[in-house]
């Protein structure tokens, strides 16, 4: 097995061993990219040189004995919304294209603390709006599965760099899905943590209330790995939670005995396509195997959520991208006509249209006399949303679910049709308006060999059992089958 294509783990057993080098490790992804991306486009900037140099001390590290972490020489992606010191940094975004922050964001630099290695910044969705990553402001990253596909969004970058090798794990961000459901259409393993979980400092907002960090990776130990490295409270982050982060990779038993998982009702529509429904629920009969109990559940507010974050995220877009006016930093496309005609140019022309759309939507929403109507009205149902979940997990410990409706869609297919588009967030969206924890992990393949992801839902800051009950399917599911770039 080439070592672009092995675990976090598999790898960090080597390095102990000696039997490889950070460097070869490296190598292996570096030139796995050169091989492939040109065909993926996963990648909008790779750090070739600081990727081999930080591997290099890596390896010192290893002879010395002064190993940092299980992440120590392991060469990682960040989806390029996170803050990198003097590394390219767009947000998928025209309107960014040319900007180089001055330092890390928490959760890179917490992952640089651990002694991985990064190899570049990921292509996604501008400002991460999107669930097909063709709203990148660069060029739509392909799906290594069926390169006529899309890889999901907005770390469709993130996904399809894990599925096709270009890098071990990566690191992405979730607002409405925007991590397990590409996680889903990759055939990987995506976790959104609980909001509050790991910190958003300097990650580029979109929505601030629903932003989450977290990991895409091989396999539900990685995922582990990752979360522990990234999880804790940080003073940078007002809304960065003061919970003891738990070690994560040592509480994966696979013993699920007593355990109840619910099936809400809601997420399993009539019409469901059966090359997502079948495997589904096949997962979690194999849940069932391994001793947990299925107990049906109803969310009933959840045919309200979709509408209810299409108002909320727009909303806090239309306030966070207002600093994005040519002044400060970014493109600046206009000196002439005066100040407000360099506003109009800038915008008009930095941003694309799906980020102009929501931050429209989100203006309208905040304008006077639609206030109440609209956002606050959206805040109370979230609340509504929020307390129907917290009394289902009063009598299940998980829920599970699809992650997608369907399995990764034809490029193109959904461009004209907002609202088709928005829909395939429908299973994901909740979560975060609940703040919830939630895992997507592959459970199958359809008959055209397109993967498809199952997800697991866990109360606020219970991670570990979220993740114990996904090792549990993991080790009943056996081995996914890696994907093969054509």
């Amino acid at each position: 097995m080439p070592l672009y294509s092995e675990t976090i783990h598999s790898l960090h057993e080597k390095l102990r061993e000696g039997t490889v080098t950070s460097t070869m490790i490296t190598q292996s992804v570096l030139d796995r990219i050169s091989e492939v991306d040109g065909k993926v486009r996963c990648y909008l900037t790779v750090t070739r040189e600081a990727a081999l140099e930080a591997a290099g001390q890596s390896d010192e590290r290893f002879r010395k004995g002064d190993v940092s972490s299980p992440l120590d020489g392991i060469p990682l992606g960040i989806k390029d919304i996170f803050l990198t010191e003097g590394v390219r940094t767009t947000a998928g975004s025209r309107i960014l294209e040319n900007f180089v922050p001055p330092y890390d964001g928490t959760p890179v630099s917490r992952l640089k603390k651990a002694g991985a290695v990064i190899t570049g910044k990921l292509n996604m969705d501008e400002f991460a709006m999107g669930s097909s990553n063709e709203n990148s402001g660069f060029f739509p990253t392909l799906n290594p599965w069926d390169k006529a596909r899309v890889p999901g969004g907005s770390s469709g970058g993130s996904a399809a760099a894990v599925a096709a090798g270009e890098a071990i794990a990566t690191l992405g961000t979730d607002t409405g899905g925007s991590i397990r459901q590409p996680a889903s259409h990759c055939g990987v393993v995506g976790l959104k943590p609980t909001y509050g979980r790991v910190s958003r400092y300097g990650v580029i907002a979109f929505a601030s209330s629903l932003d989450q960090v977290g990991p895409l990776t091989r396999d539900v130990r990685d995922c582990a790995i990752m979360l522990k490295a990234i999880a804790g409270h940080d003073p940078a982050d007002s809304t960065s939670a003061r919970v003891p982060v738990p070690d994560y990779p040592s509480l994966l038993t696979g013993d699920i005995s007593g355990m109840k998982i619910g099936l809400p009702v809601e997420y399993f529509p009539e019409g469901l396509d059966p090359e997502v429904e079948a495997p589904v629920r096949k997962a979690a009969e194999a849940l069932e195997k391994r001793g947990a109990s299925l107990v049906s559940v109803s969310l009933p507010s959840t045919r309200y959520a979709v509408a209810t974050y299409y108002i909320i995220a727009p909303a806090e877009a239309s306030s966070n991208l207002a600093r994005y006016d040519g002044v400060k930093y970014g493109v600046r496309l206009s000196d002439q006509g005066g100040l407000l005609e360099m506003y109009r140019q800038t915008r008009s022309k930095g941003f694309g249209p799906e980020v102009k759309r929501r931050i429209m939507l989100g203006t309208f929403a905040l304008s006077a006399g639609y206030y109440d109507a609209y956002y606050g009205k959206a805040q109370r149902v979230r609340t509504l949303i929020r307390r129907e979940f917290e009394e289902v997990f009063s009598k299940v410990d998980l829920l599970l679910s699809p992650a997608s409706p369907t399995p990764a869609f034809p490029l193109g297919d959904r461009v004209e049709d907002p609202l088709r588009m928005y829909m395939c967030d429908m299973f994901t969206i909740p979560v975060n308006i609940a703040g919830l924890a939630a895992v997507s992990l592959p459970c199958g393949l359809t008959p055209g060999n397109l993967p498809v992801g199952v997800q697991l839902i866990g109360p606020a800051f219970r991670e570990e059992v979220l993740l114990n009950a996904a090792y549990a399917y993991e080790g009943e599911r056996g081995e996914f089958p890696n994907c093969k770039v054509l």
